[in-house]
């Protein structure tokens, strides 16, 4: 990682002719908000004495408790390679403080930070690498957007079929132009979807990559014309975007999930890792699958887990070792989605493997066969549950397991619920173009 000192940031800044600074951080729902300083404020903002209005913020505080700080990370220091036009912007990702000085406890990459030193206190370190999965779609006359796509191309296909390899190839430029490392990046199976993928680094690195890779996608897509989404089904009858979580411990410089004398090269760190993580898997699905449109992805027949299982042989169930054994072994979980928020999504698994550590609890068998193929007497004798298969059951299952309240301290627990709670009303009393196709003439 790149260790940035405050007098780095104004030689480069200076160097650049940078002249706005965006002071970049997070809602509980992983939005991205900001707050843009000229060059002449810089000094301020790198002394810890750039305020903002917490009161106007998703989840954050009441009016009369407004007043919040934002202390910037040095080390995410990065400069836009785009829009350019009016002066360079330089980006700095931030931390929410209060006017007594303390780390605000609705920020989300507070709430990853407290994780993250407990892991340190047992001498663990995560490493996270993500697989994000995105649509290009086109755009009317008016600039909006559609769900409708030009691209006829499947699954590692390219162009002239693959009509957003341009726009994918340019992303990859300005992600590598920002410090990323682009290991691969393809057309998906779904017409007009997507997948760039980058390297691993440590869980706050990687969150904060997560939601700069989401605007840069973004933006570039935007310059081609077209609109990129990371709504997890944006079309019926299609796969949807996930993003799978590789997550891999180290401790004393070495990976914690590997030992060469176990039949599948997995420590017991890693099975107890992974039975944490199924142990809570039900009250942390609604912060890894957020959304209403989430459980629309999570259904049989579209590659998205369904099922609360392991394998180190097939990709159907929830959770999947890769082959890679040594310093490459990890685990891959493989129901979350991009709309989720990274930092209370990281927060919430890797607090549950470190109780399945610290309890040694130990995973139910591993499913060697496609658990879509397995009928309920065979999902039974395996003890395979299923996730919650809606945004309702996601929050009661959420508010059973006492263990996601407790990671997510209760400033951000109460507001996610509540807040979760008025969209599925919103949902449940909306009438929906279906409803008027099926029963507007018949009834």
């Amino acid at each position: 990682m790149t260790k940035y000192t405050k007098e780095d940031i104004i030689r480069i800044v200076d160097e650049e002719n940078v002249k706005f600074i965006r002071l970049q951080f997070a809602d509980i729902f992983g939005t991205i908000k900001n707050v843009t300083v000229m060059r002449s404020q810089l000094n301020k903002v790198l002394d810890n004495q750039c305020m903002f209005d917490g009161s106007s913020i998703e989840g954050f505080v009441r009016i009369e408790e407004s007043d919040m700080y934002l202390r910037p990370d040095l080390n995410s220091f990065a400069i836009f390679p785009f829009g350019e036009e009016l002066g360079k912007t330089a980006r700095l990702i931030c931390d929410t403080y209060t006017t007594n000085g303390e780390p605000f406890q609705g920020d989300p990459r507070n709430v990853l930070q407290k994780v993250l030193k407990e892991a340190a206190d047992m001498g663990f370190s995560l490493n996270i690498g993500p697989e994000l999965e995105f649509f290009l779609f086109n755009t009317d006359e008016k600039g909006n957007p559609t769900t409708q796509t030009n691209d006829d191309a499947g699954y590692f296909d390219f162009g002239p079929i693959d009509s957003g390899e341009d726009a994918r190839r340019e992303m990859c430029n300005v992600l590598e132009k920002m410090g990323y490392e682009i290991e691969a990046s393809h057309h998906e199976c779904a017409r007009g979807q997507h997948e760039i993928d980058f390297k691993y680094d440590d869980a706050l690195t990687t969150a904060d990559n997560i939601q700069t890779f989401k605007l840069v996608v973004k933006t570039v897509a935007k310059k081609h014309k077209l609109h990129a989404t990371f709504m997890p089904k944006p079309v019926y009858g299609i796969c949807g975007n996930g993003m799978h979580i590789n997550m891999s411990l180290s401790k004393d410089g070495k990976n914690a999930f590997y030992d060469k004398a176990d039949k599948l090269g997995l420590s017991k760190t890693a099975y107890h890792f992974i039975a944490g993580i199924m142990d809570h898997i039900k009250g942390i699905v609604a912060v890894t699958n957020p959304l209403v449109n989430s459980y629309k992805r999570l259904v049989p027949g579209y590659e998205a887990p369904v099922y609360i299982a392991w394998s180190a042989s097939n990709r159907s169930p929830l959770i999947r070792i890769p082959s890679a054994r040594g310093e490459g072994t990890r685990i891959e979980l493989r129901n979350p989605d991009p709309s989720c928020n990274p930092y209370l999504a990281i927060a919430l698994l890797l607090a549950a493997g470190l109780e399945g550590i610290r309890k040694e609890l130990m995973p139910t068998e591993s499913v060697d066969m496609n658990v879509y193929e397995m009928s309920d007497l065979e999902r039974n004798k395996y003890n395979v549950e299923s996730l919650p298969n809606s945004l309702e059951n996601a929050i009661e299952a959420m508010e059973a397991d006492d263990f996601v309240a407790k990671t997510l301290g209760s400033h951000v627990y109460s507001q996610y619920v509540n807040a979760k709670k008025k969209e599925w009303h919103l949902y449940t009393t909306r009438v929906s173009q279906w409803e008027i196709d099926q029963y507007l003439t018949n009834f």
